[in-house]
């Protein structure tokens, strides 16, 4: 049992550095629109989606949010249609785990939102004492 073990123990982090580098892959496509072509094309093949069924709760979060900023804003329409049609799957393949990602994802955005509105309203402070001081 010890060797089934480390090839699970080996399958799953082959499994984890893969998807972490198609996230990476999705991520920059914005500017290479054929890199993530080729990374969602995966989701063709069989094997590839038995293994993501088996892994999905390793893998959804790691790749969730580049298709959803790939469903939001990437300007072309082959790769908006193929994260649809992946993503469409992965909601197919486990809606709560689907929506337990979703949810994360709105609020690591909230997060990030509030974190920059008091970075903004530090620096208005910051530009108001630097003008009283230059007035005064």
């Amino acid at each position: 049992t010890g060797s089934c073990a480390g090839v699970f123990l080996n399958q799953s982090f082959v499994i984890i550095v893969l998807f972490s580098k198609i996230t990476f892959f999705l991520l920059v496509s914005y500017i290479f629109s054929k890199v993530a072509e080729r990374a969602l094309f995966l989701w063709n093949n069989d094997h590839i989606v038995s293994l993501i069924a088996q892994n999905r709760s390793v893998i959804f979060p790691i790749i969730f949010e580049a298709l959803e900023k790939n469903i939001r804003s990437h300007w072309n329409q082959a790769v908006h249609g193929l994260t649809a049609n992946v993503r469409k799957m992965f909601l197919d393949m486990d809606s709560e785990l689907f929506e337990e990602c979703q949810r994360q994802f709105l609020e690591k955005e909230a997060k990030a939102k509030e974190v920059e509105e008091q970075r903004e309203l530090a620096w208005r402070r910051l530009e108001a004492v630097v003008a009283a001081k230059a007035a005064g």
